[in-house]
């Protein structure tokens, strides 16, 4: 007996959990369709928990990169959300939309198209609004209104407020939005959670909807295929948690949402990519798209880590006695360290040309950030660490087909800072945050700076500590882009439609043009939301 919904979402991170809300909200069937597991973990709820889940763990996926050749061979690993929620479910919760400019920048695009829709930050902030309940904002850009509960971190470390007074010495304002009228700033973020409790688009959109009869929700279930008739797509071919094969139909449309690595790769399985490609694994091509799969983005960042010459910040308080007493404060009256993401306050500044548009993004930790790059090379201890991210890269990268076999990730070509422009720009932020390390407050409770070597810190040296450290900051997008008519790589139209297939929509990560400047959770939720709006007014 076949299975019958309205719609059908592939992929069940921000994009999709918006998009199923927007559509079971519409009273349309949806089913939603996700790989990974349910979000229900008390590590994942809690604001600190993620941390204990972040290298290893059943709820991501870690794809590896090809060896990176400007890159001395590097293999890149970009772990992305298997659970219910996607990345919301596993991030760091910091709030960010981005800044008028990259949206304005994706209508001058997309507005010359046939039957265009709008993409300027006047249409989409009132996405941004609807989605948004916020603890202490309500304004032009705030609302208290939405399902996405963010706040200000309960709990702030000391060196935290250091690092702020540091950058700010160094003539960049402060802020208490990043997300009003000026993204520039340097001042504390906001974090969606609230009181001790992660708001992920799982917990916001979905968990409401639980007990909604129109919803359908297939968890540790993967998509072979999209069933396509008569150049329409009529639903999906998936692999259930039972291992068994089964297909599923919409009455109306496929949505797939599955983010920029796997949407492309279903795409292609489904033969909707280049016929050129395809061929290469006999995969017969139904809509020669040469574009799927190719500008995908990723926002790069570098480290800068400082070992403290005192006990600061957060080191060792998720072991031990510790740990516990941390936990305990924790559960009996809601306050204390397990509140803090560990992420507390950033900046966003041009280290080049101060009174042009941020091109860099910092995020400060209150303790040496130890990951796969820095394991085994320095010793963990008390200290602090800045990140620079560069935010409007230039470098673009591809997703291919490893195989016809929709259980093997595809080859990912990430090439983080392999344009020129970002390498310089990454080269300056790192000078400019080396500043609020040497100056100010925070510079009192430095012992060493150790990476990079500040004992020669030549260009050629400098250049080499980027592309020793760089990573990525979880953020891949672009892979099946929203573009002009006249563009061939273009996958979508302006509603999001994938060209030549009727019933066919993406909307998450990969539609993006370029990529916002800033975190992406909240974009992803934009689109999902953004596109619910293109369906049920197509039904109205």
């Amino acid at each position: 007996m076949h299975k019958y919904s309205d719609y059908i979402i592939v992929g069940g991170g921000a994009s999709g959990c918006a998009l199923a809300h927007k559509l079971l909200e519409s009273k349309s069937s949806v089913t939603l369709i996700e790989a990974g597991y349910s979000h229900h973990n008390f590590l994942l709820n809690t604001p600190a928990g993620f941390f204990k889940l972040i290298n290893n763990s059943k709820y991501a996926t870690y794809y590896k990169t090809n060896p990176q050749k400007h890159l001395g061979e590097r293999v890149n690993i970009v772990p992305q959300g298997n659970v219910l929620g996607g990345g919301t479910s596993i991030n760091a919760q910091v709030y960010m939309r981005g800044r008028a400019e990259d949206y304005n920048e994706w209508h001058d695009i997309l507005r010359v198209n046939n039957d265009s829709a709008n993409w300027d930050w006047d249409t989409i902030l009132p996405y941004f609004k609807e989605m948004e309940n916020n603890s202490r904002l309500e304004n032009k850009y705030h609302s208290k209104k939405g399902k996405l509960k963010v706040s200000d971190s309960s709990h702030v470390d000391q060196l935290t407020y250091d690092f702020i007074d540091s950058v700010a010495s160094l003539g960049v304002i402060k802020t208490n939005d990043f997300n009003g009228e000026h993204q520039k700033g340097v001042g504390l973020y906001q974090f969606m959670n609230r009181k001790g409790k992660r708001s992920s688009a799982a917990s916001a959109f979905i968990e409401p909807q639980k007990n909604n009869s129109l919803l359908k929700l297939l968890l540790q279930t993967k998509v072979k295929e999209i069933i396509i008739e008569n150049e329409k797509a009529i639903g999906v071919v998936v692999e259930n948690s039972s291992g068994m094969e089964e297909k599923i139909f919409a009455d109306k449309e496929v949505i797939l949402a599955a983010g920029s690595f796997i949407t492309p790769k279903i795409l292609m399985l489904s033969g909707i990519g280049s016929e050129q490609e395809l061929q290469n694994f006999s995969i017969k091509c139904k809509n020669d798209l040469p574009g799927v799969g190719k500008n995908l983005m990723d926002h790069p960042e570098c480290p800068l880590i400082a070992k403290a010459n005192g006990k600061y910040g957060y080191y060792k308080q998720g072991e031990g006695l510790r740990m516990i007493r941390n936990g305990i404060e924790f559960l009996l009256f809601g306050t204390g360290r397990v509140n803090s993401t560990g992420v507390e306050a950033g900046a966003f500044v041009n280290p080049i040309n101060s009174k042009d548009l941020s091109y860099i993004q910092a995020f400060f930790v209150p303790s040496i950030y130890m990951n796969s790059d820095t394991i085994g090379v320095i010793d963990d201890g008390y200290g602090m660490s800045i990140t620079t991210v560069m935010t409007k890269p230039k470098s673009r990268g591809f997703v291919k087909l490893k195989s016809s076999d929709f259980r093997d990730n595809p080859e990912i070509e990430l090439n983080l800072l392999k344009h020129q422009d970002d390498l310089k720009m990454m080269m300056a932020g790192q000078r400019f945050f080396l500043q609020a390390l040497q100056q100010g407050p925070l510079s009192k409770k430095v012992k060493e700076i150790i990476v990079p070597n500040t004992k020669n810190l030549s260009d050629e040296n400098l250049e080499n500590h980027c592309r020793r450290f760089v990573r990525t900051n979880y953020h891949p997008s672009g892979t099946a882009k929203m573009g002009a008519d006249n563009d061939k790589m273009s996958v979508l139209d302006s509603k999001l439609r994938v060209r030549g297939i009727d019933n066919l929509r993406v909307c998450d990560l990969s539609a993006m043009p370029n990529i916002n400047s800033g975190n992406t959770s909240a974009p992803a939720m934009m689109l999902g939301l953004r596109c619910g709006d293109f369906l049920t007014q197509r039904t109205n």
